[in-house]
């Protein structure tokens, strides 16, 4: 579950960690639930995108679940909505994997 801000040297460093220690302990399946989150900038929306390639080479799958208002259209807007498969509900996105 993420909260607050993911911003440059702020909520990015602390997704980016976070997002390295499952996939170093071979975690395969990342669900990151984005509904706390208030806001994103840009370094925000690439390490999402960076933590969704690093998740892909390590053959792991990383997806979203219920971006809040300002986050889901910033999603939308830069089209990445088609990229990570986002849920609304936890029990479809877990079954999902």
């Amino acid at each position: 579950d993420l909260t607050g801000k993911i911003t440059i040297g702020e909520g990015d460093v602390v997704l980016r960690e976070e997002v390295n220690k499952l996939l170093e302990s071979d975690t395969k399946s990342i669900l990151l639930n984005l509904n706390g989150v208030t806001y994103m900038d840009s370094a925000g929306i690439g390490e999402l995108v960076a933590c969704y390639k690093r998740a892909a080479e390590t053959g792991a799958k990383l997806k979203l679940l219920n971006p809040s208002g300002r986050v889901s259209d910033l999603l939308s807007l830069t089209k990445l909505q088609q990229v990570f498969d986002i849920y609304n509900d936890e029990k479809d996105a877990l079954v999902s994997f």
